[in-house]
Parts: structure tokens; sequence; C-alpha cells
């Protein structure tokens, strides 16, 4: 009776393909549940480009990471409460820096999970349906009791044949049912992961928070520690919301702030009083020349994590040639002085936003736009690092950069290769 053997093999392996079609769906279903929880960063639209972006993102965050270490131990060093505090904030500014790049990193991350896992759900769902179909015939025959096998028409040379048919089928059977096993712990990995991803964002945003309610309150006591100390500030302050209103576009505001800013250097660098000659007409009558400054660039660094949306010199949908660079960022990204200067102008500029306009010196300007809250006011020095504002809370915020050399656009990225 060759069929007996046969039918007792297919019913030992029967739980084996009820369970690989029971899990397969409910890895089709997790995989569903999954995707609706997932946060993705919104930007990129593959795999590659998020990957990519997983790169920039832990590279960003380990700068700030070092920058963060370097602050702290300039903090540590300075003798002066006004420095200590200054390198502090700054070195707060990193850390948040460094949790943005976190996060975005964990954004990549999640995304790239995200389609993995669904093409996982693909992937299962192709194999799926052959062995489910062949799980239900072979389930069907293992239920018929064994003495029906004997009175089933046919000669003997059919249940032979039909007995070498399955012979050669099983092994097929049993290495199509190990990659399906393969495809679910490959899923039960992806998820685990997805876990792991998520709780690590998580981390990061609720330390993202301390840190900026941290750097709020240093900002408030030193800005109340300042307050009354200087009316200079006041009065710059007022200058540049003066000019800012009557300027006619951002770039005459620019050209004005630019030769305020050079009349500044140079009475910075006319040489200072001269002892009294012991003997008159003993020196040499001056000749009325300048020192010569430094005019090299600046050291020059991005003002914000992010990545970059528009570079200098690409025309945007309205046809305007951009003059700087647009860094897309975290809804209220932290947004620090690209280079050290003294504030030329901080406030609302129409068309702009929020803007902030640093004069580096010699010549070198920049503009900050589309910032959402101010850290800074006219006529306050900022050093390399130091907080100058946030980016707006909007969904998909992006803030503006554009470095200028006695009016003329400068290409930053250019400066950073050169760095």
């Amino acid at each position: 009776m060759p069929t007996t053997p046969i039918i007792a093999k297919d019913d030992t392996m029967r739980g084996g393909w009820i369970l690989a079609g029971g899990l397969a769906g409910s890895a089709l279903l997790g995989c569903a549940a999954l995707a609706q929880d997932i946060v993705t960063t919104g930007h990129a639209t593959s795999i590659a480009r998020e990957q990519q972006a997983l790169r920039d993102a832990n590279g960003q965050g380990r700068e700030a990471r070092a920058r963060a270490l370097r602050l702290d131990a300039q903090a540590k060093r300075a003798t002066a409460q006004a420095d200590r505090a200054r390198a502090q904030a700054a070195a707060l500014a990193a850390r948040i820096q460094e949790s943005e790049a976190a996060i975005r990193a964990g954004q990549a991350r999640i995304f790239i999970i995200n389609r993995l896992t669904a093409q996982q759900a693909a992937r299962l769902a192709t194999q799926q349906g052959p062995i489910v179909r062949l799980t239900a015939a072979l389930q069907s025959l293992a239920r018929r009791p064994p003495v029906l096998a004997l009175l089933q028409p046919g000669s003997m040379s059919d249940a032979v044949h039909m007995r070498s048919v399955l012979a050669v089928t099983l092994p097929e059977i049993e290495r199509r049912t190990a990659g399906l096993r393969a495809e679910l712990a490959r899923s039960r990995q992806l998820r685990a992961m997805a876990v792991q991803a998520n709780d690590a964002l998580g981390a990061s945003q609720r330390a993202l928070a301390s840190q900026q309610q941290q750097l709020r309150r240093i900002e408030t006591e030193r800005r109340l520690a300042a307050r009354g100390l200087s009316s200079n500030a006041t009065l710059e302050t007022e200058r540049a919301i003066a000019l800012g209103e009557k300027a006619r576009d951002i770039a005459e505001l620019m050209d004005t702030l630019e030769d305020a800013g050079a009349v500044r250097d140079d009475l910075i660098s006319l040489p200072g009083p001269e002892l009294r000659p012991d003997r008159p007409g003993s020196t040499a009558t001056p000749s009325g020349e300048v020192r010569v400054t430094n005019n090299r660039a600046p050291a020059y660094r991005l003002p914000l994590v992010g990545a970059l949306v528009t570079g200098m010199g690409e025309m945007s949908d309205s046809g305007i040639r951009a003059r700087g660079l647009t860094i897309a960022a975290q809804p209220g990204a932290q947004v620090v002085a690209p280079a050290g200067g003294h504030v030329a102008f901080a406030g609302f500029y129409r068309g702009f936003g929020q803007i902030v306009i640093i004069d580096h010196g010699q010549g070198w300007t920049s503009l900050v736009t589309n910032l959402g809250r101010l850290s800074v006011a006219a006529g306050q020095g900022v050093a390399q690092g130091d907080p100058i504002g946030t980016a707006t809370t909007a969904v998909a915020p992006s803030v503006t950069v554009e470095l200028r050399r006695q009016g003329r656009p400068v290409d930053i990225v250019a400066m950073l290769g050169a760095r």
C-alpha cells in the first residue's frame, strides 16, 4: 500500500505548512501595522537618498559633539563670568545641534527600515501564495483515511506515479519553506530594529527639549545681566530698525550696513595716541596712513544642522537666482553664528521673516533669514557658534544663509571645502 506512508509523512508535515502560512500572514499584518507608526523625513524618496542623509546627519552630529567638548573646555578655562557664560551657552547650542542631528539620523534610519519592511512584505506575499495553495492541497490529502487510498480508482502504477511525484516535490517544498523561514526571521529582525530606532528617536527628542529649555534660561539670565549696562546697544538697535524701514530691499540694507562697518573698521585701525616726546621735534610727523589688518576670509561653518535644499546660483521656481544656501531643518532648529563678528541687524524684515546680519569685519558680512526666534540684538558681539536664534516652527522650515564680501556674494560651499 504505497499511499499509506505518503499520507503519514504529509500528515506529520501538515503542522509545518500551517505554521509557515500563519507566520507569513502575521508578518504581513505586522509590516502593515509598523508602516503606520513610522515617521519619515518627508524629503527623500528613496533608500539611497535616505542612506546619504543618514551619513550626513551622523557626520554633523560628530562635528557638533566635538564643538561642544571644545567649548566646555573653554568655559572651564574662562576666568571672567561673562566669558564663562558665553562659552556655556555656545556649548549648549552645540549639544542641541548634536541632538538635532541624532533626530535627523533617526528619522532617516526609520525611513530605511520602513522601505525594507515594505519590500519584505512584498516578498513574503509572493512566496506565501503558492505555499498556502499547496498547503491546502496537502491538508486535504492528509485528512483522507488511509483505507480510502485502497478504494481509490486507478491502477497500482498510478499510485506509484503519485508517490514519485510527491517524492520529487517534497524537497522543493522544503527548500522553499526554508527560504520562507529566513524571510520571516528577517521580518522579525526588521521589526526589532524599528522598535529600537523609534526608542532612540524618542530619547533624542526628549534630550533636545531639555537642552532647549536650559539654553533659553541661560539666554534670559545673560539678557537680564546685560540690561542697563550700556546704552550703545539700544541706540544701535534703534538705528538698525530705522535703516530696515528705510531700505527698499535687503540688498540696499546690507550695502548700508557694510558701509557703516567699513567706517568702523577704519576707525578701529587708526593708530592710538602717542606719548609726548621728551624733546619737541624728536619724533617724525604722522604720515596719516592707517594700519592694514588681516584681510583673509573668516573661519566659517554652516549655522544649523540640516539638508542642503538650494545651492548658490541655482534658479528658484520664481525665477530668482540664489545668492546663498537654503538648508532644510527640523522645526525650531538651533541656529548659531557662522563666524564671529558684530551683529549689525537683528529683527523682522519684510519678505524674509526674522533676519540677522553679522558684520565679520574687512567687508565680510553674513545674512541669515527666515528665523522664528532671535537670541541676539543689533550691537552685540558674537563668536562663531554663539546662538543667534532658531528656525521657524513650520512643518518643513528652511533657513537661508548668505555670505558677502564687499557687496558680492561668496560661495560658502567652496569655503567649507577649502577649510
